[in-house]
């Protein structure tokens, strides 16, 4: 089971100005081929279907908590899209078309299909796929999988981080770079224990040094990229046993944190009158009002 905790794992600052486009190129980072929406199914499924959990519970622990992780990074990256998104276009009478910047901007789903908020596809608009998703069964050969994916991840990143300065964007994806990092290193340490090769020598993209992005250094400085949480208080306390030592780029003591990360509050999106979202009008939130009231006995 999952618990759900109504924050966000990060905060990320107030999106200054819209930028559809430069939301249409994030979508990349939520259901890419490499996106968030992957790394989250690939080791839910992985988790799902281990095999010998008990003889092999490391490896299980740091599978599933990952796994938690990335649903949290699924919420994050689409918070971002929708706070970048917010202000592109304002309420007005069907027939002044309010809608009429959608006309001009790369993704059209984002204002005929989601009311201007996330969706579940690429930044060309394709959908999802769960062909996306490698669960073997074999330990090794997942955990080299996810080792690769993290870095396919990491690469897409780095590119979106440089297609868009729009701060609200950059916070997000700078905090993602270290969070990831955290990921491929944890993979290759897990790799290095099961076969005895060092896979931290594969790690090319070209390194895992967020030196050259301003906007993951608060979280470097933060110490972001030396824990690794269980998202669960009492679960999955064996990923010590794999996540351990110093970190190979700073000399910093790796620490397994058990729980989650305290977060921070999540947004809150206001109404969008032209694409009738949410499509309640006062009058209809005072009979709401009225009928929890009710059916609270007040």
């Amino acid at each position: 089971m999952i618990e759900r905790i109504n924050r966000l794992q990060v905060e990320l600052p107030p999106s200054p100005y819209a930028d559809a486009n430069a939301a249409a190129a994030v979508q990349e980072l939520l259901g890419g081929k490499f996106g968030e929406m992957s790394t989250l199914n690939n080791y839910m499924y992985q988790s799902f279907n281990f095999r010998e959990k008990k003889k092999l519970k490391p490896f299980y622990d740091l599978v599933s908590s990952i796994t938690a992780e990335e649903f949290g990074h699924v919420e994050l990256v689409s918070t971002a899209i929708n706070m970048v998104l917010t202000g592109t276009t304002s309420a007005g009478d069907p027939d002044s078309t309010p809608l009429r910047e959608g006309v001009n901007k790369r993704n059209s789903y984002f204002f005929i299909q989601t009311a201007q908020t996330s969706l579940p596809g690429d930044s060309m608009g394709r959908a999802w796929t769960g062909d996306n998703v490698f669960s073997s069964g074999n330990l090794v050969l997942d955990l080299l999988h996810n080792f690769f994916l993290e870095c396919g991840a990491r690469t897409h990143k780095m590119r979106v981080y440089e297609m868009t300065d729009h701060p609200t964007a950059r916070a997000m994806i700078g905090y993602l770079l270290v969070r990831g990092g955290v990921h491929v290193l944890a993979y290759a340490k897990a790799l290095e224990i099961a076969t005895g090769v060092d896979v931290k020598k594969l790690i090319p993209i070209p390194n895992l040094s967020n030196n050259s992005f301003e906007a993951a250094r608060k979280y470097e400085a933060m110490g972001l990229g030396n824990k690794l949480y269980t998202f669960s208080q009492n679960d999955f306390k064996d990923i010590v046993l794999i996540w351990n030592g110093q970190n190979p780029l700073t000399g910093a003591p790796l620490e397994v944190i058990q729980g989650a990360p305290h977060g921070a509050p999540m947004p809150d999106l206001s109404e969008l009158p032209e694409e009738f979202a949410p499509g309640i009008s006062q009058e209809d939130f005072m009979q709401i009002a009225r009928r929890l009231q009710k059916n609270a006995g007040l």
